[in-house]
């Protein structure tokens, strides 16, 4: 038995634009979904960084104040010394011959006290420097706290929003491909061409109060009557967006 052959049925002027306006609104529907999706890891992404930043700065601090700490140990250690050495240098003062020995001793005292002294000092700044940075520290495990929150509620935003959409675009797609098949392949090239030179997604725009919806140049008032009549396909000499006539809440 021979397959009986499909015939597609030849669509009017009116019905082709029809057709073109119906999938540029799913285009233009999946076009917003895409943005949707790709704004929100855009936002993970960047908070992720900034956790990740605020995560070094906080291991910096502890490193540094460790550091300090250390330093602060170093220090006591000296003191140490030069204590003995003083104690030492006491005894031997008292046991000295002439004024030779006693000016070297003295001056050997004198060493060790600014020895002392310069320890002090360090063990106050390195005290200060971590006071100091045990408010840097807090503030930065406060901004991490805060971040990672932010960053779990988007993430899970994501996740749904992930769910969500890949359904509604794959409806939008099994529509489009639908309509796409009622359309001659002549006019989904040049759609399809338009589209992608268009930086918004638009091939098909309105005619409104005598301009063309993508580019706002005017159109004469012939063209504007023949789309409004669906009587031809035209396209903006400017822009080369394909004209189709106002929708009912857009019409003067």
């Amino acid at each position: 038995m021979a397959t009986k052959k499909v015939e597609i049925k030849e669509l009017t002027i009116a019905e082709k634009l029809d057709q073109l306006v119906n999938l540029q609104k799913l285009d233009s529907s999946i076009d917003e979904i895409r943005i949707l999706r790709g704004e929100l890891p855009l936002e993970v992404q960047d908070l992720e960084d900034e956790v990740e930043g605020l995560t070094t700065r906080l291991d910096n601090f502890q490193n540094e104040v460790n550091a300090k700490k250390e330093d602060i140990i170093h220090q006591n250690e000296v003191k140490k010394e030069a204590d003995l050495l003083i104690k030492k240098y006491e005894k031997d003062q008292m046991k000295v011959r002439n004024n030779r020995e006693f000016d070297s001793i003295n001056k050997e005292l004198k060493n060790q006290k600014l020895e002392i002294e310069l320890a002090d000092k360090k063990i106050n700044e390195a005290e200060t420097f971590i006071d100091d940075q045990k408010v840097n520290v807090s503030g930065t495990k406060s901004r991490i706290k805060e971040r990672k929150a932010i960053l779990k509620e988007k993430k899970s935003e994501l996740d749904d929003i992930i769910k969500k959409t890949e359904k509604d675009e794959e409806k939008l797609e099994k529509k489009k491909t639908k309509i796409k098949k009622q359309i001659e392949e002549r006019l989904i090239f040049a759609y399809e061409r338009i589209r992608s030179n268009s930086r918004n997604g638009l091939a098909v725009v309105e005619i409104n109060r005598g301009a063309c919806g993508g580019c706002f140049n005017k159109v004469t008032s012939q063209q504007e009557m023949e789309v409004k009549n669906k009587k031809r396909i035209l396209v903006c000499e400017h822009c080369n967006r394909i004209f189709c006539p106002p929708s009912e809440d857009n019409q003067e």
